[in-house]
């Protein structure tokens, strides 16, 4: 055991967010905790480091009891957090980030070359050495960052690691030297706690599943001894299946139609939407994807080809264009390009409406209660930032605005990115009852398991084109086949 957390309770202004929850860390253990934002997962693990004191509850070490009065006592104990955002200087070194505030002096003054050397050795150990430690940190990418942090704590002695949605903005390929640096860590006797939302994670990396519901345990089991289906029921109460609404439902005239279409990072885009499909559209980073829907959205307009909706040709140069048009789209950054952070649900609800229609504000904020209940908004009232809203809820704020405004088309950048299973359940019925409404959705998705139960055919894109087209169940290895451009025994 390396730490154990028995009992915890915290309460904030008389609410309960954790009640007598128990959590055991064991070395060389990945240990997933899971459960529906808002279940408790973000409270435990700031406990854990320390940045919250229980009400009630111990925290005990092999060494006995113990009580932190804030982070640095964690740290002391060994005890490492990698937060989702993450925690480094971008503008200093990669060993200055490894050492801030640690670092090594040498007849008065800080030793470089001892830091550098120290981070090297780190970093050869991971099996990260390309990672230079006197690079700045601005000029790596995300999952060197994400090793970055990982050194840190290694530097500084930890022996419990703990991760908050690991992979959230990890690339396809750079999830696998995620799972290539838990294995390293798993090694070398640390225990890790795993917070996801992303199943395939939890049941790759994990031999412990801990399941919050409502800020208390609901189960820990051995990853071994459960499935998908019994873990989604004991998260949310429903099973797997009916994360994916069903298909089917009247598939009408082309709502959106590219001919010959490209840009600089697309070429000869020719496909078609119709009114009330799913289209999705799957590759690998880099393929295609998000350059092609910006390019429909006119950030990046097409330079040749022809875009189409409804039938008629239209030159979309920029967002008010695309609205213009009747075009819609929830881009993959919700934060740093879907949302006003600082602003209030209804100020992001009635964000494009404002822009897009005339009249008064009684017309424009006559419906909002009625709009945000249709996506099952969960906040405190329509004036609460969105900021301090979960993942989920603000994806869900992204869809309200544009239904405020019932685009004709709807492109969709990874609709479910960072929310949990019961808020993806909700996401998956919007877009699926807005395509039997009659409107065109195109959704792209790196969750093969999302694209293959919510699409009505799928596009595959590889080096910014269309590799090819497959059928509504299509396999993840055909998908696979066609985005990598190996054959299906290839892959296999």
């Amino acid at each position: 055991m390396k730490v154990r957390l028995e009992a915890i309770t915290k309460s904030f202004l008389g609410v309960a967010v954790l009640r007598d929850v128990d959590l055991e860390l064991r070395a060389g253990e990945v240990h997933a905790l899971v459960g529906e934002n808002g279940a408790g997962k973000s409270t435990l693990l700031k406990v854990l480091a320390g940045a919250h004191r229980p009400d009630s509850g111990r925290i005990l070490l092999p060494r006995g009891e113990v009580s932190f009065t804030g982070p640095r006592d964690a740290q002391a104990a060994g005890i490492a957090i990698i937060h989702q955002e993450f925690n480094l200087l971008e503008h200093r070194s990669v060993a200055e980030n490894v050492f801030l505030g640690r670092e090594p002096v040498r007849r008065g003054r800080v030793d470089r070359r001892a830091m550098e050397d120290e981070t090297r050795r780190l970093l050869d150990w991971l099996g990260v050495g390309s990672i230079d430690p006197a690079d700045t940190v601005a000029r790596l990418s995300v999952a060197q960052r994400q090793a970055v942090e990982i050194v840190k704590a290694l530097s500084a002695d930890a022996e419990v690691l703990a991760m908050d949605e690991p992979t959230a903005a990890l690339a396809d390929h750079e999830v696998e030297l995620l799972y290539r640096l838990v294995a390293r860590l798993r090694e070398r006797g640390m225990a890790i706690l795993y917070v996801s939302h992303r199943m395939r994670e939890v049941f790759d990396l994990s031999q412990l599943i801990t399941v919050l519901k409502d800020g208390a345990l609901v189960a820990t089991s051995a990853t071994a001894d459960i499935t998908p289906d019994r873990l989604v029921r004991l998260m949310v109460g429903r099973p797997l299946e009916t994360l994916y609404p069903g298909r089917g439902g009247d598939v009408g005239d082309v709502r959106l139609a590219l001919r010959a279409a490209g840009n600089g990072r697309v070429r000869d885009l020719s496909f078609e939407v119709r009114a009330g499909e799913v289209v999705g559209v799957a590759g690998l980073q880099g393929s295609g994807r998000s350059a092609m829907a910006r390019a429909i959205w006119g950030v990046e307009p097409f330079t040749t080809g022809v875009l189409e909706v409804d039938g008629v040709p239209t030159r979309v140069d920029g967002p008010r264009a695309a609205v213009r048009a009747g075009l819609g789209y929830v881009t993959e950054d919700r934060k740093g390009e879907g949302l006003a952070l600082r602003q209030s649900v209804r100020d992001n609800a009635l964000l494009v409406r404002r822009a897009a229609l005339r009249g008064s504000g009684a017309r424009r904020t006559a419906d909002l209660a009625d709009l945000l209940a249709s996506v099952a908004v969960t906040a405190r009232g329509p004036h609460q930032e969105v900021r301090y809203l979960s993942g989920g809820n603000q994806q869900k704020v992204v869809l309200a605005k544009w239904l405020a405004v019932g685009p004709r088309v709807l492109v969709v950048d990874e609709p479910t990115r960072g929310v949990d299973v019961g808020a993806k359940q909700t996401v998956h019925r919007l877009l699926r009852d807005l395509a039997r409404a009659g409107m065109a959705i195109l959704m792209i998705s790196s969750e093969l398991p999302e694209l293959i139960g919510m699409s009505d055919r799928i596009l595959v894109m590889r080096e910014g084109a269309v590799a090819g087209e497959l059928p509504a169940g299509a396999s993840e290895e055909a998908v696979m086949a066609l985005a990598t451009g190996h054959g299906i025994g290839d892959v296999a």
